[in-house]
């Protein structure tokens, strides 16, 4: 571990810097939102649009790194995200803030790309796993600090907004610095969404509602926690929470997946978050409950999507593993876009507990559809299962393909000493 910090502190430190500004900036625009008036409706309009462009940026940022290079595409992408921060509370519109949220989305998705690109190739095959889990941890802790400025800011003023345009400025410094050269993509040919389905049909579904859970987690939380009355401390404090959670369960859950039927699992973890939603939109407990239910949900959430891409690739032969990656980002960043939509419709028609309802129906779904297909075919063997990887629903195809390189490695690296285990005993 302490090798792999060596290696990768300096992306790791800029990618902390880059989930400081998109968490800061995600929680600030809700609060601004109501302040300035915008209705819920509106504001859910402001929220998906982070995930189109963001879908929209994982689907056309690699052809730009293919024909200009990682430097200038990831310099180009953050400079506009510095800039779009700063246009927000100039231009107070929620028509102008949704295309605004388009651009950072598309901008956002593309840094992800290039600086993940250059964690994979700054690391070997050996620490590839724990870069990976370092990833994850930087970005979790990223949101969760971006939480804290915004407690200790005035939301209705210019300086919140500086603060993550400045950061993301800011995140160039160590990665360009310090970033290597990185391979050209491979151009592969994906995987069509009907031969996805028919390999792990509950990998599908499930990732798919999974994007609409952490969009209503990333991106309306906030929208919430103003139409339940809450003040900025509290909605910062809730929105940690929710990735404290993730970031205290990732692994156990995780250790807990290479030890046990992952598809029972899945039923369990979307039960348990199903449960604590409705606890949420109950009441029960007040606010102390709901932040305990909100720790819950964020436990239960964020490890789900890894453990669904864990399970769908239980099913995928090695070399379809890269042809299917971009194909699942599309299938979450579906759901993500449609996820704000909804609740904002919800809420303006039920309330703002209708946040919670919507987070349970859409786990009792993923939980119902897990025990139906329980019925269908029966798990593999667990000794026959790759290891589970720890990854965030906002990863890009990049993410997903070194999440996969891992599970084969460490499948050969198993099969290796099988044999070398029997040779001996021969």
């Amino acid at each position: 571990m302490i090798s792999v910090v060596g290696s990768s502190w300096a992306i790791l430190m800029g990618m902390m810097l880059l989930m400081v500004g998109n968490g800061l900036q995600g929680t600030l625009l809700s609060v601004r939102g109501d302040l300035e008036g915008f209705s819920t409706g509106a504001l859910s309009f402001v929220m998906s649009a982070y995930f189109v462009g963001f879908l929209f940026g994982s689907r056309f940022v690699p052809n730009l790194i293919r024909k200009v290079g990682h430097v200038r595409v990831f310099a180009a992408l953050g400079s506009t995200v510095s800039a779009a921060v700063i246009l927000f509370p100039t231009i107070t519109d929620p028509i102008i803030w949704t295309l605004l949220r388009i651009v950072v989305g598309f901008c956002f998705s593309g840094v992800y790309i290039t600086t993940e690109s250059w964690l994979n190739n700054s690391t070997s095959n050996d620490t590839r796993g724990q870069a990976l889990s370092l990833y994850v941890i930087v970005q979790m802790l990223g949101i969760i600090v971006a939480q804290a400025i915004l407690a200790f800011g005035d939301p209705s003023g210019f300086v919140l907004f500086v603060i993550p345009s400045v950061l993301v400025s800011m995140a160039f410094l160590p990665v360009l610095l310090s970033a290597s050269p990185t391979p050209p993509f491979e151009s592969t040919k994906p995987l069509s969404f009907l031969e996805i389905y028919r390999v792990s049909p509950l990998g599908c579904v499930g990732i798919g509602l999974l994007g609409g859970v952490f969009s209503a987690l990333f991106g309306m939380a906030a929208v919430y926690g103003t139409e339940a009355g809450m003040s900025v401390a509290e909605i910062s404090l809730f929105v940690s929470l929710i990735y404290v959670g993730g970031l205290v369960l990732q692994f156990p859950i995780g250790w807990l997946s290479d030890r046990f039927d992952r598809r029972g699992l899945i039923v369990a973890a979307a039960i348990v978050a199903t449960i604590s939603a409705m606890v949420a939109a109950s009441g029960i407990g007040g606010f102390t409950g709901l932040m305990a239910m909100a720790f819950v949900i964020g436990g239960m959430a964020n490890p789900l999507y890894a453990l669904l891409l864990a399970y769908t690739n239980d099913y995928l032969d090695n070399d379809d593993m890269a042809a299917a990656s971009g194909r699942l980002v599309a299938i979450n960043g579906t759901g993500a876009i449609i996820g704000p939509l909804v609740i904002g419709w919800m809420m303006g028609q039920f309330g703002a507990a209708a946040f919670f309802l919507f987070i349970a129906v859409l786990m009792a779904v993923l939980a119902g559809y897990g025990m139906f297909r329980m019925t269908r075919r029966d798990s593999p063997d667990v000794e026959n299962t790759g290891h589970y990887q720890a990854i965030l629903p906002s990863a890009t195809a990049v993410a997903l393909e070194v999440a996969q390189e891992v599970w084969i490695e460490e499948e050969e690296a198993a099969e290796a000493e099988a044999e070398g285990d029997l040779a001996a005993t021969g």
